[in-house]
C-alpha cells in the first residue's frame, strides 16, 4: 500500500504546517524503509511464490519491521528523532512528536488490513495477523485510491507552499497511485525477492527525497 501511505501521511501534514510534509511522508512509509533494508541485509526475507503471476501478492516474513511489537519500537524511535530536530518549534514540539508517531504506526493499521494474515504479533513465532484485503484487489485499489484522494484534498486547500509545489505533490500522488495499481495488477513478477526490495528500497528513497524538496517550506535550508 505503497500509495496509501502516502496519502497517510500527507493527509497528517495537514496538522502540521511549520513542518516539512516530507517529514510525515517519510515517517508513515519507515516501516518499509526498514524492511527493504532488511531484506537486503538477509535479516528479514520476501518471497515471491508461483501465484505472484495471478495474486500479486508476494510472501514476507518480517517481525523486525512490521510486527505489533517492532510498528511500536518503530514510532517511538521516529517520535525520539522528531524530537531531536524539531526543538526550534518551542510548545509544538509534542505536537510534532505525537503526529510522527501517528504517521509511523499508521503503516502498520495500513498493512494488517491488506496483508494476508503474515504480520506477526512480536517475534517470527508469534501469532499472525491480517484481513487479506489484498485478495479483493479492485476493493484494496479502491480503498488505496480514496486514502490517497482523501489526503490530496486535506493537504492542499491547507499548505503553506506555493500552488505549483502543491499541486505537484497532488501530481506525485496521483503517479505513484497510477503506477500502484499497475503494479498489483499488470506488471510481471519481480525477478527476485532482493531485486524487489532494492528498486523498493530507492523508489522510497526517490519519492520521499521529491515530497520533502516540493514540500520545502519558505525559509527552509537558508542559513
Amino acid at each position: 500500500m505503497f500509495a496509501g501511505h502516502l496519502g497517510v501521511g500527507l493527509a497528517i501534514g495537514r496538522a502540521e504546517r511549520r513542518v516539512n510534509v516530507g517529514l510525515f511522508v517519510a515517517a508513515a512509509l519507515l516501516l518499509d524503509f526498514v524492511l527493504w533494508l532488511l531484506v537486503l541485509l538477509g535479516w528479514e526475507s520476501v518471497a515471491i511464490p508461483a501465484t505472484f503471476a495471478s495474486t500479486h501478492q508476494a510472501e514476507f516474513v518480517f517481525p523486525y519491521s512490521h510486527s505489533l511489537a517492532a510498528s511500536v519500537a518503530w514510532s517511538a524511535l521516529a517520535a525520539a528523532g522528531a524530537w531531536a530536530i524539531c526543538a526550534r518549534l518551542g510548545p509544538a514540539r509534542v505536537r510534532v512528536v505525537l503526529l510522527i508517531a501517528a504517521a509511523t504506526f499508521s503503516h502498520w493499521l495500513l498493512d494488517v488490513l491488506v496483508h494476508r494474515p503474515e504480520l506477526p504479533l512480536a517475534g517470527a513465532t508469534s501469532p499472525v495477523m491480517g484481513f487479506g484485503l489484498w485478495n479483493s484487489m479492485p476493493v484494496a485499489l479502491a480503498a488505496e485510491g480514496a486514502i490517497v484522494m482523501l489526503g490530496i484534498f486535506l493537504f492542499i486547500p491547507r499548505s503553506r507552499l506555493p500552488r505549483g509545489r502543491s499541486v505537484a505533490i497532488a501530481v506525485l500522488s496521483l503517479v505513484i497511485l497510477v503506477f500502484t495499481v499497475v503494479g498489483s495488477t499488470l506488471a510481471p513478477p519481480p525477478p527476485s525477492g532482493v531485486a524487489m526490495a532494492g528498486s523498493s528500497l530507492v523508489t522510497l528513497v526517490v519519492v520521499c527525497a521529491l515530497v520533502a524538496w516540493l514540500g520545502r517550506l519558505p525559509g527552509e535550508g537558508r542559513a
